[in-house]
């Protein structure tokens, strides 16, 4: 979905990440976005 420079950055909080890629990823990896942004523990 996007290269190796722009994730880094999303990771290392320099730029926003687009919520329809926290979407994504969060299907991807089969959680849910609370998870992924810390509001849940499952």
């Amino acid at each position: 979905m996007c290269d190796q420079s722009l994730y880094s950055k999303y990771e290392r909080g320099e730029r926003e990440i687009p919520l329809s890629l926290v979407v994504k990823l969060a299907d991807f990896y089969g959680t849910s976005v609370d998870y992924l942004i810390g509001r849940s523990k499952k």
